[in-house]
């Protein structure tokens, strides 16, 4: 029998080191070879890390939120054979019986993981036995099969709640439990009689959560830290008519949906900064706070803000200057949508040049973007309103749209950031100027 010690990977990049946000074993869990230990979280996504041998967990060396550097240790796992996987270290291994060695006692029969009594000594243990492929078990009492993918501390709470994890269907769209699928399913369970009765009065409310700021929520306060504290911010708010762009926007949509997919305002903005960023090239870079030194790029790759279920994360368009209108939407909703299913790839992360943010119908009148640093600009759109507007003379209803801009003082002077945006506003309010030039 073998103890592997599994230690933290290379994941790369120059990666020193790693979050550890989620376990998906636990201890006394049977594994197979490539299954998925855990999730860790690096500077940009979320990485699993998957084991390389088959076994029992003996022990989770990190706990959830402990950052960990790349080579240490994570988790030890009993095997049946020796392994020679590359990044395993064996740690222990039980010596050999030899023809002069006398014979090891025999152990007192247990009963089988799936209670049907006690084995022959010459029967092999069921932990002595090759470990079966995932999700099949030894018998009707199957360990593996059965367990719930939660982490020790979920497991912990679940006991001190009287919950069944078998009972609770998780969210997590790996199939792990969290907290909160057990504090839903506390919810669930209380009886109509356990509640307050209107007419005893109401009573106050003592609960009290603590939630670990861990994994991607940990990575955004300290981007957000990081730009706040390095980059002086202003803000700079402009309407835009965009009745003649949704009246467009609307005729390709009925023309060509069908067969390219239709397209939202996003688009057209993409063109309208690709545009604009070759007459402002100062807007389109990133700056090295250490070395004093500002990047200018030619090429404009987009960040899009996008926000997941785990928090906001920006993948990134690169070479948005070589797409067309369809290109660009297809692009925006593959990228959304692997950020959302915690897919996205780290190399779509990395690179950006210029972010824009959006909250859809949401957007509000206007809001400040923070920047997303090193860059030094973001633009964000707010939502469409009808409004009675001033055209010839006369009052029409228009509909209007506030850009919400926020620039790095460092090294965009306020007369350079108005330029850029009103520039925008010229291709957006003339769509027709978006396909010249």
């Amino acid at each position: 029998m073998t103890i592997q010690s599994i230690k933290m990977p290379d994941i790369g990049e120059g990666i020193a080191e790693v979050e550890v946000v989620a376990w998906r074993v636990a201890v006394g869990d049977l594994v197979t070879e490539d299954q998925i230990l855990a999730d860790v979280m690096t500077d940009k996504a979320t990485v699993e890390i998957p084991s390389h041998v088959s076994g029992t967990i003996q022990s989770l060396d990190a706990e959830v939120g402990q950052v960990v550097a790349v080579g240490t240790p994570i988790i030890h796992i009993k095997t049946a054979l020796a392994q020679a996987n590359q990044g395993l270290t064996a740690i222990a291994i039980e010596a050999p019986q030899t023809a002069s060695s006398p014979p090891a006692a025999a152990p007192s029969p247990q009963p089988s993981p799936g209670g049907r009594g006690s084995k022959d000594p010459a029967t092999p243990s069921d932990s002595e036995l090759p470990p079966l492929p995932s999700g099949e078990g030894r018998g009707e009492g199957s360990h593996n099969a059965a367990r719930p993918i939660a982490s020790p501390a979920v497991r912990r709470r679940a006991s001190e709640l009287g919950l069944d994890l078998a009972q609770i269907k998780p969210s997590h769209d790996a199939g792990r439990i969290t907290h909160t699928d057990l504090e839903q399913q506390a919810n669930c369970s209380k009886k109509d009689s356990e509640l307050p009765r209107l007419d005893k009065g109401y009573q106050p409310l003592e609960a009290v959560e603590t939630i670990p700021v861990i994994g991607l929520r940990r990575k955004i306060a300290q981007q957000m830290q990081a730009a706040k504290r390095h980059i002086p911010h202003f803000s700079y708010i402009e309407e835009i008519d965009v009745t003649e762009l949704e009246k467009l926007r609307a005729l390709l949509n009925t023309q060509h949906a069908a067969s390219r997919g239709r397209l939202t305002l996003l688009p057209f903005l993409v063109r309208a900064l690709v545009l604009a960023v070759r007459e402002h090239p100062e807007v389109n870079a990133r700056y090295d706070d250490d070395a004093g030194v500002l990047t200018r790029h030619a090429a404009l790759h987009l960040g899009l803000a996008t926000q997941t279920d785990g928090g906001l994360m920006v993948p990134v368009i690169h070479h948005a200057e070589a797409l067309d209108l369809w290109a660009c939407a297809q692009a925006i909703s593959r990228l959304a949508q692997a950020a959302r299913s915690g897919k996205v790839t780290r190399e779509a992360l990395n690179g950006s040049t210029l972010t824009v943010t959006s909250l859809g119908a949401l957007g509000g009148i206007a809001c400040t973007p923070i920047i997303n640093h090193p860059e030094v600009a973001i633009v964000g759109t707010n939502r469409i309103v009808e409004r009675p507007m001033m055209l010839g003379g006369a009052v029409v209803a228009r509909q209007m749209m506030n850009l919400s801009s926020s620039f790095d003082h460092r090294v965009v002077d306020g007369m350079d950031a108005a330029r850029f945006i009103q520039r925008v506003r010229a291709y957006l309010e003339t769509p027709a100027t978006l396909f010249v030039g």
